[in-house]
Order: structure tokens, then C-alpha cells, then sequence
């Protein structure tokens, strides 16, 4: 049943109906997606909802780095946009702080159909019976591997610790080939999303619904250890995805953690980063030789989890509710072809279909052409299975803090390094692992 269900009957349901059908003359949308290829495929999306709707559509770039301020200052002044284009991190403080109308948000999704989203994103935008946000695109953290090495060697893919330790021990063979390349640079945000990954893999979360949760230490020992196994198997030094991408690229990795980013570059199509595993910069070889794997386990979490990154529209309660709303229905519905090709690499479609057609957008999506310098579609470059298993990835997304309320502290947590710094030094063997463990829960307890 629909918010106007709920509050009308009868002849006043009739004549608001009505009036809902009236669109606005123009709604303001905030992104923070200002690059101007970016920006362009917005305003044609807006023009394209325009010349359905009636309503025009004032598309509006604000820098990420700015829109927290920007939006607590609008609210104040009962300014804001009609709907904006956020992260993740501001779906649950902005619905508590009555910034978004989630009851418009929720009757959107219940309108397009909550069961054609993806659980894993929905879950992340969870709020009081509602949901802050419509989830709108994401991505997922990713284990790439050399799958032509595996299915030689008679290996599993690499979809748990027990599978990646066990490739390390059959294919690193350095300096011809490195088993992996872990993040080891203590300063690179790189490092610290690499970790919160292989934490959530075996369940390991700092944070619960009352705040810092000390560290199990069991199951921390584990991930302390597996993460040392891969930076062993790692070429010295500080690395970071530099390092990472050049390996793989060049043929001497058999494994790496990335973003997925890094698919149409591994096809060759971005002259600044071509591959070299052979001599044709522009060739799509290595694509061809590469698993990937987004859900991934540990031993005290045999379900595995997937870190994910997850954008949303948000619905101001400022709005124009009803224009806003539509505006948003037809982002994601009819214009959701446009929204994800934005930067498909990028955007994996958090609505895979329809209820008449549920793979419609996923099957979409695989035909957007992605690249710089040269342009291909995913779904010519990647078999089906690999593009299943990249959109399968926001089915189980997740993140440190967002299903307790923490999502805050966890930033703090991660943006403080202190697990970077403890981890390093495990694996440099200057503290065993109960003094791992101890080390960072003192760090992660001092944190508020």
C-alpha cells in the first residue's frame, strides 16, 4: 500500500491522485558524478525524463569532498535539492537527521519491485521499517586471478582462504610468477579497503550495534595469518595497486585484489595503463585469461562476504516529493540504461531486471561500452559467467558498521590506519599475533 493510500479514500484519493499527476516545473538533482563526459549523460537523461514527464530537471554537480557540508547547510536553510546522488556513508546519518523523506524512497522501490534490488544493498540502506535511499549502482571489491594457471593446475578458484593459500603453493614461483601481490603500504587507503575485505571474509568486524567490539581473537589470528601468507607470497617492499596492477599485467602475478576498475584495462583499452603480459598494448588477451571472484570466505565465515561500494538517490524532504519520486522511478527504470552508462566498469547495476524480465538491466549493462582510448562492451570481453559473478557481488555487500548503526565509527576506524600499521607489523614479525590483536583493539577502542 502506498503513502497516499494510506492517509486518502475514496473521491480525496481520487482528486490527490490527480494532483500528484501535475509535475513540477523543474526539480534540482545533485551528483557528485562533475566529470564532464559524466555530467553530459546526466542533462541527456534529464532531457529524456523531461520530454516524458512534463518536468524539467536542473542537473547540478557538487564536488563528493563538499556534499556533507553542502547538504547540512541547505537542511538548515530549508534548501535543499529534490534529490541527491550520494555514497553510502550518508544514507543512514542524513535519514536521521530528517534530511531524506524514506517513506518516499521506500514507496519507490516497493513501486519498481524491493525483490528485482539487490538484497546486499538494500540491507546497507536499512532504516526503521524503511530504506534511507534507492540504491541506484556499485561495485565490488575483487579477487582476480589467472584463471588459465588454475584450470592447469588443477586448482579450485580462489573463492576462500583455504583455495588462495593452496594456488600459492602450486604457482608462486618468483620473480618469473608471484602467487599474489598484497597491499602492504601502510599510508594507501588501498591497504585499508584490501583489509576490510579479507576481515569481512572470516566475519571479523570491529564494531557491533554499542560501538568498538574488541577484536575476536581467534578468528583475527586467522585473518593475520592468512594475510601474511599473501604478502610472503608478494614481491618486497611497500605496495599498493600500483604494484599490483604492473605484476598482473606484465604476467608475473597469479593473483591481486582490485577494484573493477581495472576490467577495462585489462582488455586494453586505456593507453595509460595497457597491458604488457604481451607485446600488442591494445590486446584483450589478458581478459580472456582472468577469473574474478567478488563473494569471498574465510574459516570462521564459510558464507564469505563481498565488500561493496553502494550509491544511492536520496529523496530530500525538501522535495517536490512527487516529481522527485518519478524522476528517481525513471533513473532507474526506463533511463536506466543511461544512469549506468555513466561509467559501466564502475556501476554494476544493483537492479539486475524487472519482475517480467529479471535479467533485463544485468544483460543491458554487458552490452555498455566501457574504455578510454578504445571502447568494447563488458559482455564482449568477459564470458557470462564472470559478468554473473560481477553483479552477483551486491547480492551479499557489505561493510564494517552499516548493518549496527556504525558505519561512522568504522570510517574513523579504517581512516586511522591503525590496522594498516599493526598488520604491517605482523607481518614484518616485530609482534606475534595476541600482540597483533591486543595492539588494535587499544587503537580501535581509543577511537570515538
Amino acid at each position: 500500500m502506498t503513502r497516499f493510500s494510506k492517509l486518502l479514500t475514496g473521491t480525496a484519493m481520487a482528486v490527490a491522485l490527480s494532483a500528484s499527476a501535475v509535475s513540477a516545473d523543474t526539480i534540482r538533482f545533485w551528483t557528485t558524478e562533475e566529470q564532464p563526459e559524466r555530467l553530459a549523460k546526466q542533462q541527456e537523461m534529464a532531457a529524456q525524463f523531461e520530454a516524458a514527464s512534463g518536468t524539467a530537471v536542473e542537473v547540478i554537480p557538487v564536488s563528493e569532498t563538499e556534499l556533507g557540508t553542502r547538504a547540512t547547510a541547505a537542511f538548515a536553510a530549508g534548501d535543499l535539492p529534490d534529490v541527491i546522488y550520494h555514497t553510502l556513508q550518508y544514507a543512514l546519518p542524513w535519514a536521521e537527521a530528517g534530511i531524506l523523506d524514506t517513506e518516499a524512497a521506500t514507496e519507490v522501490i516497493e513501486e519498481l519491485g524491493a525483490e528485482t534490488f539487490a538484497p546486499g544493498a538494500i540491507a546497507m540502506a536499512a532504516f526503521e521499517g524503511d530504506t534511507a535511499s534507492v540504491p541506484v549502482d556499485g561495485w565490488t571489491q575483487m579477487l582476480v586471478y589467472r584463471k588459465d594457471l588454475f584450470e592447469e593446475a588443477g586448482l579450485e578458484a580462489p573463492t576462500s582462504y583455504a583455495n588462495v593459500l593452496a594456488a600459492i603453493e602450486k604457482l608462486h614461483n618468483p620473480p618469473e610468477m608471484f602467487g599474489f601481490v598484497a597491499a602492504t603500504k601502510v599510508d594507501e587507503n588501498f591497504m585499508s579497503q584490501v583489509l576490510e575485505h579479507v576481515f569481512l571474509a572470516n566475519g571479523v568486524s570491529p564494531v557491533n550495534a554499542d560501538g568498538f567490539a574488541p577484536l575476536d581473537v581467534a578468528a583475527t589470528t586467522e585473518v593475520l595469518d592468512f594475510y601474511k601468507a599473501i604478502a610472503e607470497a608478494s614481491p618486497p617492499g611497500d605496495l599498493f595497486w600500483k604494484q599490483s596492477r604492473e605484476l598482473y599485467f606484465s604476467g608475473n602475478a597469479a593473483m591481486i585484489i582490485w577494484s573493477p576498475f581495472i576490467l577495462d584495462e585489462l582488455a586494453g583499452l586505456r593507453d595509460s595503463a595497457p597491458p604488457t603480459i604481451n607485446d600488442d598494448p591494445t590486446s584483450d588477451a589478458l581478459a580472456g585469461l582472468t577469473g574474478i571472484v567478488t563473494n569471498f570466505s574465510g574459516p570462521s565465515n564459510p558464507d564469505g562476504a563481498a565488500w561493496g561500494d553502494i550509491r544511492y538517490f536520496g529523496i530530500t524532504s525538501d522535495a517536490d516529493t512527487d516529481a522527485a519520486m518519478e524522476f528517481v522511478k525513471f533513473s532507474m527504470d526506463d533511463g536506466y540504461g543511461q544512469t549506468l552508462s555513466i561509467a559501466p566498469e564502475g556501476k554494476f547495476p544493483v537492479r539486475a531486471g524487472t519482475a517480467d524480465d529479471p535479467e533485463k538491466f544485468k544483460t543491458l549493462w554487458a552490452t555498455l561500452p566501457v574504455g578510454v582510448d578504445r571502447k568494447a562492451p563488458l559482455g564482449d570481453l568477459y564470458e557470462a559467467a564472470m559478468i554473473d559473478e560481477i553483479v552477483g557481488g551486491l547480492d551479499v555487500a557489505q561493510r564494517w558498521g552499516v548493518a549496527d548503526g556504525q558505519l561512522s565509527l568504522a570510517s574513523k576506524m579504517i581512516n586511522s590506519q591503525a590496522i594498516n600499521r599493526v598488520v604491517r607489523q605482523y607481518i614484518d614479525g616485530e609482534v606475534d599475533a595476541a600482540g597483533a590483536v591486543a595492539a588494535m583493539n587499544e587503537a580501535l577502542g581509543a577511537i570515538d
